[in-house]
């Protein structure tokens, strides 16, 4: 799997979600197996990048190679100047988002809402890699089938972006419509990929090493994005690495190994976000970690309550200590029963 000269090292790659994937939790998912990682989507707005949380999705210290960095925006010159500020900044892949379906950026004619204009999308697709091409930095994109299911546009949309330059397509099998509802469909992924030479990635309800081998094997597509399946499992993705790989399961992690993932994730959260943001930031993750696990129902109103990050750190450590470390967790209800 390659996007542009970079060679990957496997087909399992992080979808980019709001408020999830910083810094810290793509390092770790590249730590925990990985091939690929995308930052939350930076806004291509000029008076917008020296905010504070702007600022903290342009810091890429200590992360692998390459840095793909998501741009969200309806402007194409402003797309363009975006790009170009995020690759001085230290992108070595600029992802272009086209599937938000929130609100707030659909109605001011970004993210999703732009496949109903395909005219603006060939704009902006052409700006960006024209501006993207002088320093040799590959552009993709980040799409929906369409913006509904009577006007699923994806097929012109991938064939009209490799035709501008566009590097790799990530296609998720919904519409705009359909937000996270449902079920994602892989007939348009299979689809779109039967039409273009560049790789296809696919993204949906891939939440297990199983339904990460059907969708490939489906669709044929070069590889899959797993986005809210991810969230409090990052093992995830050295599971189905590893499941593609070899047809075998990993072990579930123990609770001494959760208890270390989630404790060196905090580390490095809290040092990135600071005190009182990271203590807050942080109870989302830990909630997602431990949401399933059992008599985890009564620290987590505890958790949710504390307001300092040695405290938070401190009653996970003394909930782990109830716990053997040698024992697995429990499977998941996601999907993962067979782990």
């Amino acid at each position: 799997m390659r996007i542009g000269s970079w060679s990957l090292p496997n087909p399992v790659f992080v979808a980019p979600m709001a408020g999830v994937t910083d810094r810290p939790y793509r390092k770790l998912c590249k730590a925990l197996g990985a091939g690929y990682a995308v930052s939350e989507m930076a806004a291509s707005n000029p008076r917008l990048w020296n905010s504070v949380k702007t600022s903290r999705r342009l810091n890429h210290d200590g992360e692998i190679d390459p840095i793909a960095v998501q741009i969200a925006g309806s402007d194409p010159d402003m797309m363009a100047e975006a790009a170009v500020f995020n690759i001085e900044k230290g992108a070595r892949i600029i992802d272009i988002n086209m599937g938000c379906p929130v609100k707030k950026v659909c109605n001011v004619a970004s993210g999703s809402a732009l496949l109903r204009n395909e005219q603006l999308v060939a704009r902006i697709l052409r700006s960006v890699v024209d501006a993207c091409k002088p320093r040799n930095i590959p552009v993709t994109l980040k799409t929906r089938t369409g913006w509904d299911s009577a006007s699923r546009n994806a097929v012109r949309i991938a064939r009209l972006a490799e035709d501008i330059g566009v590097a790799a397509i990530t296609l998720h099998g919904r519409t705009r419509c359909d937000l996270y509802q449902g079920q994602a469909e892989y007939d348009t992924i299979r689809e779109v990929k039967q039409i273009v030479q560049i790789p296809v990635i696919a993204n949906g309800d891939i939440d297990s090493p199983e339904k990460a081998k059907y969708v490939l094997e489906y669709t044929n597509a070069d590889a899959v994005m797993v986005g809210r399946a991810a969230q409090g499992r990052p093992w995830i993705f050295r599971e189905i690495s590893h499941y593609l790989a070899h047809g075998t399961y990993l072990p579930p992690p123990t609770y001494g190994e959760l208890r270390d993932c989630l404790l060196d994730h905090l580390e490095d959260h809290y040092q990135f976000y600071g005190e009182f943001t990271g203590v807050r930031s942080a109870r989302k993750h830990i909630g997602w970690y431990l949401a399933d696990l059992p008599d985890a129902q009564e620290l987590l109103p505890q958790v949710n309550t504390i307001s300092s990050t040695g405290e938070q750190t401190r009653a996970i450590a003394q909930w782990f200590d109830r716990h053997p470390s040698n024992e697995p967790i429990m499977a998941r209800a996601s999907g993962a029963a067979t782990l």
